[in-house]
């Protein structure tokens, strides 16, 4: 527990309705408070980190000048949100967040009426904003509504889609543009360059937004306190669409994070006068560093091939490839739906694009992977890293969904690695194969298989027997193998490392099906219309009569907590398995390990 008698303003301090009574020169010592109570809390069990340092003045001055939860405030993305959970109710279980059964990671409708609109990836805050304040006018209601975006969020196609809406409405809409010069990494692209620019000229940013039909206020110094109130004191009394522009500093007040403001994005605990150690020993790789070292050798090997990235490079592992190969390595900002359409251009004109991409914001370029790249049966490589459950960041970062919306898609190749070498010869599989090809890999590290220097191929569509057993036959994708494994040696039964999703081996699956009792498909997908259902699908296509149990993520979305406990309520850990299978076949079970 953190001592709040070291924190003697923030202890009285239970709602923004506490927050409203404290005097305006008191309200740096809040902020400053805040931002130590901050520094306490994520260094005691990590989180995000930086971008909450650097609206701590803001969110006080927000929560102290508008009258929320009756006025609407709407937060984008939300890793920027600790301050704001803090004063909202939460402060005292702030050091629970991303746990199991602890404070979500991002806001959550759920979770407190003060998180108006449940977010976790970027720049949908003004479409939501603006769509609460039409809803509103309709009804007479005078309440405001404030959108909070980062610039790097203002990328995305989508605010611009929201801007261009609302400029031509009478909504009472105010967006603050909290201006730090970041996404994860550095800003990229035409408007970062603008923005750069406000210290020139007040008129660059102000003209770009007026000619969209917003009264512009600002550049201000979103880290004094009496210029912030000023300010929103001053548009809250304007009506219709208006834009606050408010310049703050990633990891504002913790020197550390201020000089390392990629590093200090998110963390783990630290010490807080110590900042962030790294670990030393070698330590196994993770499949982010097995597809940063593939698409290195694949560059040196092949100088068609291109690095797309939209904001990732970090998480995504193109830091080397974006250092060894410059003129090759694209970064698009905050835009999967160009980052894919942009691949397919490439594609048309004889290049190799390969798209970095997490499973779960692949979901936002769906259309543009359907028309842009398979209806035209174009040669885009697309890995995808986080598939599967991803835990700490919760439902809005899993990557449940990857199998069953590309599964679907004529043209494409779907292949899940079991292992980290798997990865890198489907990786080169993928990208030498003609066509849209999609390889999805987990979070983290894999089970410690040697990698190998090559660039080798798998045959297309052919699974891996890996034991012959009888009467069951387990059918594997992906990062299940491991405890499938176990549980098929325990009970001698066929075990088939699946490694394509699409085109499956069905030459395989009919050949099993004819000495098999029954099947059993285990994956890191949602069931429903997943790996499993193409099995199912193949058995029906030819006429075969088979049980199957499909084990895999349930038809609902997954709560935070580690990876190991999200696999566990979803029941695919080893001991839930085991059970599944043995509640479902009890007799086939029996009988293989009667005659092992």
């Amino acid at each position: 527990m953190i001592d709040l008698s070291r924190y003697p303003h923030l202890s009285r301090i239970q709602t923004p309705a506490d927050l409203r009574g404290v005097p305006d020169d008191q309200l740096q010592t809040v902020a400053d408070e805040l931002r130590q109570y901050l520094i306490e809390a994520v260094a005691s069990v990590g989180g995000h980190f930086g971008a909450g340092l650097g609206v701590v003045e803001l969110t006080v001055a927000l929560h102290h000048e508008f009258d929320t939860p009756h006025d609407r405030l709407v937060w984008d993305v939300g890793h920027q949100c600790y301050p704001h959970k803090i004063l909202t109710g939460r402060r005292d279980r702030i050091t629970t967040i991303k746990k199991k059964g602890g404070l979500a990671p991002f806001p959550r409708r759920e979770e407190s009426e003060y998180d108006t609109f449940g977010v976790g990836h970027s720049s949908t805050s003004i479409s939501a904003a603006l769509g609460m304040a039409i809803a509103a006018q309709r009804k007479g209601d005078t309440r405001q509504f404030v959108a909070v975006i980062g610039d790097g969020a203002m990328t995305a196609g989508m605010a611009f889609e929201a801007l261009d809406h609302a400029g031509d409405l009478s909504a009472n809409l105010l967006v603050v543009l909290n201006d730090n010069g970041m996404s994860i990494s550095e800003n990229v692209g035409g408007l970062a360059k603008r923005l750069e620019k406000r210290d020139e000229s007040v008129s660059v940013p102000s003209t770009m937004f007026e000619e969209l039909g917003f009264h512009y206020t600002g550049p201000i110094d979103g880290h004094d306190m009496p210029t912030l109130l000023a300010a929103l004191r001053e548009v809250k009394e304007l009506s219709g669409p208006r834009l606050l522009h408010v310049i703050t500093t990633k990891g504002k007040g913790y020197a550390p994070a201020e000089q390392a403001q990629i590093e200090y994005h998110a963390v783990g605990p630290f010490d807080p006068t110590a900042g962030v150690v790294k670990k030393a020993g070698a330590t196994k790789p993770t499949y982010s560093d097995v597809f940063s070292d593939w698409l290195c050798d694949m560059a040196a090997a092949d100088e068609r091939l291109f690095g797309i990235t939209p904001a990732m490079r970090e998480g995504s592992g193109l830091v080397r490839f974006s250092q060894e190969y410059p003129q090759r390595y694209i970064d698009v900002a905050i835009a999967e739906q160009h980052a894919v359409t942009l691949a397919a251009g490439m594609a048309c004109e004889g290049a190799k694009p390969v798209v970095a991409i997490y499973s779960t914001f692949l979901q936002r370029a769906y259309d543009q992977a359907i028309h842009d790249v398979a209806l035209q049966n174009l040669d885009v490589t697309f890995a995808i890293d986080r598939a599967g459950a991803v835990g700490p960041d919760g439902a809005t970062h899993a990557g449940s969904f990857d199998l069953t919306f590309l599964r679907c898609l004529p043209n494409m190749t779907i292949m899940a690695p079991a292992d980290e070498n798997e990865c890198r010869s489907m990786l080169t599989t993928g990208f030498r194969h003609q066509g849209p090809a999609a390889i999805r890999y987990p979070r983290g590290t894999g089970p410690g298989v040697a990698i190998g220097k090559t660039l080798e191929t798998l045959p297309i569509g052919k699974a891996d027997l890996r034991r012959r057993g009888r009467g069951l036959a387990i059918l594997s994708f992906g990062a299940m193998l491991a405890p499938a494994a176990e549980i098929a040696k325990e009970i001698d039964a066929t075990l088939v490392n699946m490694r394509f999703v699409k085109p499956l081996d069905e030459t395989l699956i009919l050949e099993l099906a004819k000495d098999h009792q029954a099947f059993v498909t285990i994956e890191d997908n949602a069931i429903a219309g997943g790996a499993g259902s193409g099995v199912a699908e193949c058995l029906a296509a030819h006429g075969v009569t088979l049980p199957i149990l499909h084990l895999g993520l349930p038809d609902a979305y997954l709560e935070h907590g580690t990876r190991e406990e999200v696999l566990s309520e979803a029941g695919l850990d080893l001991p839930s398995i085991r059970q599944a299978i043995r509640t479902r076949f009890p007799l086939l079970v029996s009988l293989s390990q009667a005659s092992a």
